[in-house]
């Protein structure tokens, strides 16, 4: 079964684009493909059965965007990857 986890849609110490906020969604977007980009370069690309993606979620002042990674719960090493991006994800645009 494909499952996901969240990551977030920048750095966790990084301001982001709000919603309801002007162009958000291209914004928002930009920060997340941004941010997959850093994830990959700090913890490697995602291994087969695991993919890091950007996935918009409804809200009561419209619809946001977050990275998630995707993966199959039955393949130890993509769920091990999907674990590894929650808690290491970089803090900043730093990396």
């Amino acid at each position: 079964m494909i499952d996901y986890m969240t990551i977030g849609s920048t750095p966790c110490e990084e301001e982001c684009a709000q919603v309801g906020s002007e162009n958000y969604r291209d914004r928002a977007i930009a920060e997340c493909r941004r941010f997959i980009d850093l994830i990959r370069k700090k913890l490697g690309d995602e291994p087969p059965n695991a993919q890091l993606a950007v996935k918009g979620f409804p809200h009561d002042f419209g619809t946001y965007y977050e990275v998630v990674c995707k993966y199959s719960d039955e393949d130890e090493k993509a769920q091990a990857y999907a674990y590894k991006c929650e808690s290491d994800a970089p803090t900043t645009w730093k990396g």
